[in-house]
């Protein structure tokens, strides 16, 4: 997909009939508003019970606090759940935003970088500012969009092999508790596939339920509460380059622009300019208490924005606005969250963050390996994301994309443009 034409057809969405493509009739459908009513709690309840874990570890792994990852998770959660109230209400469209579930998974194999924590705060500030950039500035969209759909998808799934490998790991360390949360994830996938996430998350709640229980953890009451912990940003080389730069180009790559896409192939041409905006300020509002980005969805978006949403599309907003307030509730119990991902015995969070993913690993690295003349650009940059090795203080993602694209460069010298 070239943004620039999605930029050129979407403008500010005036001249459309809210939240149809052109040609339709507009026509209300029955249904009344528990379809889409329905539709948002399902959204909002399977994007957040999902991929919460990926966000803590990734805020944990650039040096947050379990407080401070706490107050980032409340963070992001409230502003994806107003970003799309916002947008779905002003739009009359099912846009629904998310947080970079690939951003914090950059993050879980980032690590802490030159400045620690305060530099992971200026580089989540900085991500924003530029996504709100590329809302002011077309062409700054266009050229990311230029970034090959196979080195991009090569990146991201050589940033997730290490995080996919969590189910195995946990089972070789604590197979007693971990077997339990795989078993339920494989037979959800088979049956109930939408659950699969959350179940195995829910399961895993139980086992760390039984282990506090048998343990005799002590749990402070206050923990429980919601807090936020604001932190002075401070802007480092490594943090630009090694948290700012890859974090914003695999928001862009893995969430914006497919966020787009999946919207246009369910009949809804989303107002990109608007897009950026809300999502960019969200995520720069957010950052001094450690949330990471905000985003459109994408894969989750056709839970609010498909049939299931109800047949009268005109109505299909709602959902949205619906998946909005059911992620502000429960960011607001971010803490307990937390404190129950503390609580965990080993193995048990990095095998439900691992499980998490799968799905998108084997959908980037499908995407990544499906041209045949891109497969060895796409293999260097998955291999080098996937190795971990940061050089002069900078994420092997970002070394990955310059290698991936390095060697596109090369093997396409003297090709005549097809």
């Amino acid at each position: 997909m070239r943004l620039r034409d999605e930029l050129a057809a979407n403008g500010s969405g005036a001249g459309r009939r809210p939240g149809v493509r052109e040609g339709g009739d507009g026509t209300a459908a029955p249904g009344g508003v528990l379809p889409p009513v329905s539709a948002g709690v399902v959204s909002g309840l399977v994007g957040f019970t999902s991929s919460f874990v990926v966000v803590l570890a990734g805020l944990a792994a650039v040096g947050a606090s379990p407080g401070q990852a706490s107050s980032g998770l409340l963070t992001v959660s409230v502003t994806m759940g107003l970003s799309s109230v916002l947008l779905a209400s002003w739009t009359r469209m099912p846009i629904t935003a998310a947080w970079s579930t690939p951003g914090a998974a950059l993050l879980a194999t980032t690590g802490a970088v030159g400045g620690g924590w305060p530099a992971a705060i200026g580089a989540f500030l900085l991500t924003g500012a530029l996504i709100v950039l590329t809302g002011l500035v077309p062409q700054l969209g266009a050229l990311i969009a230029r970034i090959p759909s196979s080195v991009g998808q090569a990146m991201l799934a050589g940033v997730l092999f290490q995080l996919c490998l969590g189910p195995l790991t946990g089972l070789a360390a604590n197979p007693l508790r971990v077997a339990p949360v795989v078993a339920v994830w494989l037979l959800a996938t088979r049956f109930l596939p939408r659950w699969a996430a959350p179940l195995a998350f829910l399961t895993a709640a139980i086992v760390i339920g039984v282990h506090v229980a048998t343990s005799g953890t002590a749990i402070d009451p206050a923990a429980l509460a919601p807090r936020l912990e604001i932190t002075a940003p401070s802007f480092t080389l490594a943090g630009v380059v090694g948290i700012a730069l890859p974090l914003y180009l695999v928001t862009m790559a893995s969430q914006n622009v497919p966020g787009v896409a999946v919207m246009k192939g369910l009949g809804y041409e989303v107002p990109w300019r608007r897009s950026m905006l809300v999502t960019g300020v969200g995520t720069v509002l957010g950052a001094p208490a450690g949330g990471h980005a905000i985003n459109l969805a994408a894969i989750s978006a056709a839970l609010a924005a498909g049939p299931e949403a109800g047949e009268d599309r005109s109505r299909r907003w709602i959902a949205s606005v619906t998946s909005g307030c059911v992620l502000v509730v429960l960011g607001v119990s971010s803490a307990a969250f937390g404190t129950l991902v503390s609580l965990a015995p080993a193995g048990v969070i990095p095998a439900v963050a691992g499980l998490a993913l799968l799905a998108t690993f084997a959908s980037s690295l499908r995407a990544a390996l499906s041209e045949p003349d891109e497969q060895v650009p796409a293999v260097v940059t998955f291999a080098t994301a996937a190795s971990g090795i940061a050089i002069a203080g900078v994420s092997a993602a970002f070394w990955g994309l310059i290698a991936g694209l390095v060697v596109r460069s090369v093997l396409r010298l003297g090709r005549r443009p097809a």
